[in-house]
């Protein structure tokens, strides 16, 4: 039986999740999808369109979704969840996971990787990360847990982007961009997203990464251009006193969510990369949210292709390296106040 993908949906008080979990759960749009709440608030889902059942927390839509609040544990949700599906008892062929306003997406994503039997059943998709453009600069200011959504995202919505100006919007995703390099960001209106867009990214999938996220391999000419881009952008918005007040001065350098590339032409040797990283992993782990890597590793023809989040870190081999292609290894580390010299002269070390 295939894998049932799951979404996990994260964002800022008021960026719009509710909208996109109440399209998700009302719209007709012919996929049936079970929505796991952390909790049920009274304007979440209006009761009229609930068939409940209220001793198992889960409850039909009329469009055929299924909804259900995390009771005690995730694990348990999702077991339950799934062995009612098994037994033919729930139909559904997604899941989406919205964690609370100011919840780490972490642990939500490491129960994916750690836990066999949920292995067996699910297969994590993404996390989406919804964005309040008017209070984003404020909320990253003073809420490290809003920085690290933004760092765990594979696709961020910036929504209410109609109410700033457009040098503010272009400081915001300048300020995400460096915060999360990986990440495609996209204007929304509220929490307005076609499903399309918000199912299927395979934000987790090791095999496909090459073929989805060009932009982490052209992350060169990006980085250049961004950064000469920003020096350049630096003095602009300072003509005006009251907007740089409250926008934090030139902040998004100092951010402590931060994401760095490693890049070598040379081989690794395997052994010193995984106890380099084995090492790293348990020192930085819990600051550590998302890395990602195409590595040239010697004595194998074909790209392996790594990532982790927090101290859970999985590999696998990927294509051959095509004839005449140039072999390097790419690796991005996005988290919280990483030593980037010491990842770097280490990864250096492990190198041939």
């Amino acid at each position: 039986m295939a894998l049932i993908p799951v979404t996990i949906l994260t964002g800022f008080l008021g960026s719009g999740k509710t909208t996109l979990l109440k399209r998700i759960l009302t719209e007709a749009h012919g996929q049936k999808i079970a929505v796991i709440e952390n909790e049920f608030g009274e304007e979440n889902i209006d009761n009229d369109i609930l068939v409940s059942d209220t001793d198992e927390q889960i409850i039909q839509m009329s469009n055929g979704c299924i909804c259900c609040t995390i009771r005690e544990d995730l694990r348990v949700t999702l077991q339950l969840l799934g062995a009612k599906r098994r037994k033919g008892l729930l139909d559904f062929e997604r899941v989406v996971i919205e964690t609370t306003g100011l919840a780490d997406p972490g642990p939500v994503a490491q129960t994916f990787f750690m836990d066999d039997e949920i292995a067996e059943t699910f297969l994590l998709d993404s996390i989406l990360t919804l964005v309040d453009a008017k209070h984003a600069q404020n909320q990253l200011n003073d809420r490290q847990e809003a920085r690290r959504q933004v760092g765990f995202a594979d696709q961020i919505f910036i929504s209410k982007s109609d109410l700033v100006s457009a040098t503010e919007l272009d400081a915001l995703q300048h300020r995400i961009k460096h915060m999360n390099p990986r990440a495609p960001q996209k204007a929304v209106h509220f929490g307005e997203v076609t499903l399309a867009e918000v199912f299927d990214l395979r934000g987790f999938n090791l095999n496909a990464k090459l073929d989805i996220d060009p932009d982490f391999l052209k992350e060169d000419d990006h980085d250049h251009h961004d950064h000469a881009h920003h020096d350049h952008a630096h003095g602009e918005p300072c003509d005006h006193p009251s907007h740089q007040a409250q926008s934090g001065h030139h902040h998004h350098h100092d951010d402590d969510v931060k994401s760095f590339v490693f890049r070598s032409n040379k081989a690794f040797e395997p052994a010193k990369l995984e106890d380099f990283l084995g090492a790293i992993v348990n020192v930085y782990g819990p600051r550590m949210l998302r890395y990602k890597g195409v590595l040239n590793m010697r004595g194998t023809e074909r790209k392996v292709i790594f990532q982790g989040v927090h101290q859970l870190m999985g590999s696998d081999l990927g294509p051959l390296w095509a004839e005449g292609e140039q072999k390097m290894s790419k690796m991005v580390f996005i988290g919280i106040d990483l030593p980037q010299d010491i990842l770097l002269q280490g990864l250096e070390q492990c190198l041939i």
